[in-house]
This record gives C-alpha cells, structure tokens and sequence, in this order.
C-alpha cells in the first residue's frame, strides 16, 4: 500500500499490465516514463476478469471507473502491444 505518510514508490516495467484503486478521499497519481506519450499503443485489461481474479479491497458498487476502463476486453481477449524482451 502507498500513501504520503510511508513514501513508498511503485516500479512497473515497461509493457507491465497496471492497475490501482485509491482508498482514501483523494490522491495523487505521478507516473515516470521512459517515453512519450502514445495513444495508438494504449491498452487495458478488465479490472474483474475472473481469470486474474484481483481482490480489489473495495466494493464495486463503490467503485468509480472511467468509460475507458469499464470497456476493456478480458486478458485472453486484449491486444497485446508491446514485444516481450528476448
């Protein structure tokens, strides 16, 4: 768990599906990239496909999702965008 008071940081390497949920009122979000930004190679996963079965520590009555993430596909269904390292 993050937060301001532990000053924890989070590495995700390139390519890495990610995802979070904020626990408090508010939050701040700050990614580091090692490129620009690119939309065509955007992607996203299902935040409740069964198959990955996450155990998101909120309700989903309670959670807010954008449009975007309410219409990704299931992982065996997502586009996958990127070459994996040799």
């Amino acid at each position: 768990e993050l937060s301001s008071e532990n000053k924890k940081q989070l590495f995700i390497p390139k390519g890495f599906a990610h995802g979070f949920v904020v626990l408090s009122e508010s939050a701040e979000v700050i990614y580091k990239c090692d490129e620009f930004y690119n939309k065509e190679s955007e992607g996203g996963i299902a935040y409740n496909d069964p198959e990955i079965g996450i155990k998101w520590p909120i309700d989903e009555k309670d959670m807010i999702l954008s449009d975007k993430d309410l219409k990704n596909p299931l992982f065996k269904d997502a586009k996958i965008n990127f070459e994996y390292p040799r």
